[in-house]
Protein backbone atom coordinates (compact mmCIF):
# COMPACT_ATOMS: atom_id res chain seq x y z
CA UNK A 1 0.00 0.00 0.00
CA UNK A 2 1.22 3.32 -0.86
CA UNK A 3 2.04 5.84 2.00
CA UNK A 4 1.00 9.62 1.87
CA UNK A 5 3.28 12.17 2.58
CA UNK A 6 3.24 15.89 3.06
CA UNK A 7 5.42 18.50 0.74
CA UNK A 8 8.01 18.78 4.05
CA UNK A 9 8.51 15.17 4.68
CA UNK A 10 10.15 14.72 1.11
CA UNK A 11 12.45 17.32 1.48
CA UNK A 12 13.82 15.46 4.13
CA UNK A 13 14.99 12.62 1.80
CA UNK A 14 14.43 10.04 4.51
CA UNK A 15 10.67 8.67 3.58
CA UNK A 16 9.84 5.84 2.18
CA UNK A 17 8.46 5.12 -1.36
CA UNK A 18 6.87 1.99 -2.57
CA UNK A 19 8.76 -0.34 -5.31
CA UNK A 20 6.86 1.47 -8.12
CA UNK A 21 7.96 5.24 -6.72
CA UNK A 22 11.51 4.25 -6.54
CA UNK A 23 10.88 2.83 -9.86
CA UNK A 24 9.94 6.06 -11.12
CA UNK A 25 12.63 8.30 -9.60
CA UNK A 26 15.23 5.83 -11.33
CA UNK A 27 13.67 5.40 -14.78
CA UNK A 28 9.99 6.88 -15.43
CA UNK A 29 7.45 4.95 -15.90
CA UNK A 30 9.61 1.95 -18.24
CA UNK A 31 10.87 1.42 -15.27
CA UNK A 32 7.88 1.12 -13.14
CA UNK A 33 6.21 -1.16 -15.88
CA UNK A 34 9.18 -3.72 -16.26
CA UNK A 35 9.20 -3.31 -12.64
CA UNK A 36 5.83 -4.58 -12.19
CA UNK A 37 6.31 -7.14 -14.32
CA UNK A 38 9.52 -8.38 -12.83
CA UNK A 39 7.70 -8.31 -9.43
CA UNK A 40 4.66 -10.11 -10.41
CA UNK A 41 6.83 -12.79 -12.47
CA UNK A 42 8.73 -13.02 -8.57
CA UNK A 43 5.91 -14.08 -7.05
CA UNK A 44 4.48 -15.86 -9.25
CA UNK A 45 1.54 -14.09 -10.31
CA UNK A 46 2.60 -13.82 -13.60
CA UNK A 47 4.56 -16.48 -15.90
CA UNK A 48 7.15 -15.66 -18.33
CA UNK A 49 8.06 -17.42 -21.32
CA UNK A 50 9.45 -17.25 -24.85
CA UNK A 51 9.06 -13.27 -24.26
CA UNK A 52 5.20 -13.95 -23.48
CA UNK A 53 3.38 -12.75 -20.16
CA UNK A 54 0.79 -15.07 -19.02
CA UNK A 55 -1.50 -14.85 -15.89
CA UNK A 56 -0.85 -17.90 -13.42
CA UNK A 57 -1.18 -16.70 -9.65
CA UNK A 58 -4.20 -16.67 -7.55
CA UNK A 59 -2.98 -13.57 -5.94
CA UNK A 60 -5.28 -10.47 -6.50
CA UNK A 61 -2.57 -7.45 -6.36
CA UNK A 62 -3.89 -4.10 -4.38
CA UNK A 63 -1.51 -1.68 -6.43
CA UNK A 64 -2.91 -0.21 -9.37
CA UNK A 65 0.25 -0.32 -11.15
CA UNK A 66 0.19 -4.24 -10.65
CA UNK A 67 -3.37 -4.78 -11.73
CA UNK A 68 -3.04 -2.92 -14.56
CA UNK A 69 -0.36 -5.40 -15.71
CA UNK A 70 -2.99 -7.69 -14.82
CA UNK A 71 -5.53 -6.66 -16.87
CA UNK A 72 -3.18 -5.75 -20.02
CA UNK A 73 -2.34 -9.51 -20.35
CA UNK A 74 -5.76 -11.62 -19.84
CA UNK A 75 -4.10 -14.40 -21.80
CA UNK A 76 -0.59 -14.58 -23.43
CA UNK A 77 0.94 -11.68 -24.40
CA UNK A 78 4.20 -10.74 -25.65
CA UNK A 79 6.22 -8.81 -22.62
CA UNK A 80 6.65 -5.60 -25.02
CA UNK A 81 3.00 -5.23 -25.45
CA UNK A 82 2.30 -5.49 -22.10
CA UNK A 83 5.38 -2.94 -20.98
CA UNK A 84 4.54 -0.27 -23.64
CA UNK A 85 0.63 -0.16 -22.32
CA UNK A 86 1.25 -0.09 -18.54
CA UNK A 87 3.83 1.93 -19.66
CA UNK A 88 1.85 4.83 -20.69
CA UNK A 89 -1.06 3.80 -18.63
CA UNK A 90 -3.33 6.21 -16.05
CA UNK A 91 -1.95 4.14 -13.35
CA UNK A 92 1.28 4.97 -14.14
CA UNK A 93 0.81 8.93 -14.79
CA UNK A 94 -0.73 8.73 -10.96
CA UNK A 95 2.71 7.00 -9.63
CA UNK A 96 4.20 10.37 -11.42
CA UNK A 97 1.69 12.85 -9.72
CA UNK A 98 2.28 11.80 -6.45
CA UNK A 99 5.30 12.49 -6.60
CA UNK A 100 5.07 15.76 -7.78
CA UNK A 101 3.03 16.57 -5.39
CA UNK A 102 6.11 15.39 -2.74
CA UNK A 103 7.92 17.65 -4.97
CA UNK A 104 10.30 14.95 -5.77
CA UNK A 105 9.11 14.66 -9.78
CA UNK A 106 9.22 17.90 -11.71
CA UNK A 107 5.73 19.06 -12.79
CA UNK A 108 6.12 19.33 -16.91
CA UNK A 109 9.12 17.28 -17.57
CA UNK A 110 8.55 14.53 -15.32
CA UNK A 111 12.38 14.42 -14.09
CA UNK A 112 13.13 13.51 -10.70
CA UNK A 113 14.31 17.15 -8.85
CA UNK A 114 17.41 17.35 -6.36
CA UNK A 115 15.34 16.24 -3.55
CA UNK A 116 13.89 12.89 -5.44
CA UNK A 117 17.49 11.81 -6.53
CA UNK A 118 18.66 12.32 -2.63
CA UNK A 119 15.59 10.17 -1.76
CA UNK A 120 16.77 7.58 -4.48
CA UNK A 121 19.71 7.70 -3.36
CA UNK A 122 18.40 7.52 -0.07
CA UNK A 123 16.21 4.47 -0.32
CA UNK A 124 19.16 2.73 -2.58
CA UNK A 125 21.77 2.90 0.03
CA UNK A 126 19.13 1.51 3.34
CA UNK A 127 18.48 -1.37 0.99
CA UNK A 128 15.10 -0.65 0.11
CA UNK A 129 15.24 -0.78 -3.72
CA UNK A 130 15.51 -3.81 -5.43
CA UNK A 131 18.11 -3.85 -8.09
CA UNK A 132 16.09 -4.26 -10.90
CA UNK A 133 13.89 -1.21 -10.02
CA UNK A 134 17.07 1.01 -10.06
CA UNK A 135 18.74 -0.72 -13.43
CA UNK A 136 16.29 -2.16 -15.07
CA UNK A 137 15.78 -6.35 -15.86
CA UNK A 138 19.06 -6.00 -16.73
CA UNK A 139 20.18 -6.40 -13.13
CA UNK A 140 18.94 -9.92 -12.90
CA UNK A 141 20.99 -11.27 -15.41
CA UNK A 142 23.87 -12.47 -14.45
CA UNK A 143 26.80 -14.88 -14.88
CA UNK A 144 29.21 -14.44 -18.98
CA UNK A 145 26.13 -13.54 -20.81
CA UNK A 146 25.91 -10.39 -19.61
CA UNK A 147 29.83 -9.71 -18.22
CA UNK A 148 32.58 -9.82 -20.10
CA UNK A 149 36.32 -11.34 -18.65
CA UNK A 150 37.07 -10.91 -15.00
CA UNK A 151 33.30 -9.51 -14.31
CA UNK A 152 34.51 -6.03 -15.82
CA UNK A 153 32.29 -4.62 -18.39
CA UNK A 154 28.59 -4.85 -18.37
CA UNK A 155 26.89 -4.89 -22.43
CA UNK A 156 24.71 -1.84 -22.20
CA UNK A 157 21.42 -2.18 -22.16
CA UNK A 158 20.90 -0.52 -25.65
CA UNK A 159 23.10 -3.31 -27.83
CA UNK A 160 20.10 -4.80 -28.74
CA UNK A 161 18.11 -2.39 -30.21
CA UNK A 162 21.09 -0.58 -31.98
CA UNK A 163 21.86 -4.19 -33.14
CA UNK A 164 18.14 -4.43 -34.69
CA UNK A 165 18.63 -0.69 -36.29
CA UNK A 166 21.95 -2.07 -37.69
CA UNK A 167 20.94 -5.07 -39.02
CA UNK A 168 17.71 -3.33 -40.86
CA UNK A 169 19.75 -0.41 -42.17
CA UNK A 170 21.70 -3.96 -43.85
CA UNK A 171 19.17 -5.09 -45.03
CA UNK A 172 17.08 -2.17 -46.51
CA UNK A 173 17.66 -2.93 -50.02
CA UNK A 174 19.87 0.04 -50.61
CA UNK A 175 22.64 -2.17 -51.30
CA UNK A 176 25.26 -0.94 -48.93
CA UNK A 177 28.08 -3.21 -49.88
CA UNK A 178 25.56 -6.42 -49.30
CA UNK A 179 24.95 -7.02 -52.96
CA UNK A 180 28.45 -7.86 -54.38
CA UNK A 181 26.97 -8.20 -58.08
CA UNK A 182 26.28 -4.22 -58.50
CA UNK A 183 28.76 -2.83 -59.67
CA UNK A 184 31.01 -5.25 -60.46
CA UNK A 185 34.16 -4.23 -59.55
CA UNK A 186 34.43 -6.10 -56.47
CA UNK A 187 37.63 -4.98 -53.94
CA UNK A 188 40.74 -4.10 -55.55
CA UNK A 189 39.75 -4.12 -59.16
CA UNK A 190 43.04 -2.75 -59.97
CA UNK A 191 44.84 -4.42 -63.06
CA UNK A 192 46.70 -7.32 -63.21
CA UNK A 193 50.02 -7.72 -63.71
CA UNK A 194 51.97 -8.10 -66.48
CA UNK A 195 52.67 -11.46 -68.54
Amino acid sequence: MTRMFRRGEADSGGEDLDLYQYAYLAGGGLRVAESVVVSLTERRTLSLGAARLRVIGEEHPEHPVELAVIAACPRSKPVREVIEAVRHSSEVDEVARGLVSLGLVRRWRRKPTRAGRRCLAYGASAGRVPAYALHGPAALVTGSARRGSLDTHLVPDDLGRTLIRMGKALDDGRGHGTDSSADGGGIGGGGGGGD
